[in-house]
């Protein structure tokens, strides 16, 4: 059987180095256990430095020229790979983001799925079967606050949160993620039924995920694996990537 190639697009933080690394090694993976399906990856890029609410008002804004550009590629999928730019501008804007978007795409003639990073993490949990949820970000503070309200508006409870007030973003791509296995010791997670290593799609998080979740034995996320999942779930594939927790695991 030969494998068809499926083109990955991501709208990209100037400042983001983890999407770039972690989508890819999530599906590169898949690709040994599935050989069907192979994967090309393409970015387009929005200027971002310090993770403040007015550089995200500005990125955000950089959003749509990116969608055009992505189209012209003829991606078969394309995702914002920014969580906070979207849920610090309020409940549910993921939705409108991603209907504008998709606007400009179809302007473009690219009929790709288009979806939000952020909208991922909350279908990812929901996925889940998640009620109540523990999570860690490297914002300061007032943005995981919004975090955890956006994902709260959702109908999902928020535990604990830790937030490791880091505001360069390439500071927070260069976070160990092993360390996360360290951190995660002091979140409460009692009661959650899913843990997020990462909310944030800068903060590196998969070398650990796993061994997180076999720790605690509660389910565990990112924001990176989230989107993965809603790739695959819109490219009609089987979503299964080893190593990439429960969301990600063999059915």
């Amino acid at each position: 059987m030969n494998a068809r190639t499926y083109r990955i697009g991501q709208i990209v933080p100037s400042s983001n180095t983890t999407m770039e690394t972690e989508i890819p090694a999530m599906l590169r993976a898949r690709e040994a256990l599935r050989p069907e399906a192979h994967f090309t990856f393409h970015s387009s890029r929005m200027r971002m430095h310090k993770v403040t609410r007015e550089e995200l008002e500005a990125m955000n804004k950089e959003g749509l020229r990116c969608a055009a550009e992505l189209a012209d590629a003829r991606v078969d999928v394309m995702s914002t790979a920014c969580l906070v730019a979207i849920m610090a501008m309020g409940p549910g804007y993921h939705r409108q983001v991603e209907h504008e978007l998709t606007e400009i795409a179809r302007a473009n003639h690219s009929l790709a799925p288009v979806m939000t990073s952020a909208g991922a993490l909350v279908d990812g949990l929901k996925a889940l079967g998640a009620k109540r949820v523990s999570l860690m970000a490297p914002y300061m503070r007032p943005l995981t606050d919004l975090v955890v309200q956006y994902i709260e508006h959702e109908g999902i409870e928020v535990i604990d949160s830790l937030s490791f007030d880091i505001p360069d973003n390439l500071e927070v791509g260069r976070r160990d993620p092993m360390q996360l296995i360290e951190d995660v010791r002091r979140l409460d997670t009692d009661g959650a039924d899913v843990v997020v290593a990462s909310a944030c799609v800068q903060m590196p998080s998969l070398p650990a995920l796993q061994r997180i979740e076999d720790m605690l034995g509660i389910p565990t996320v990112s924001t990176a694996v989230c989107t993965a999942r809603r790739m695959l779930d819109h490219l009609g594939l089987e979503p299964v990537v080893p190593g990439a927790g429960a969301l990600l695991a063999s059915r």
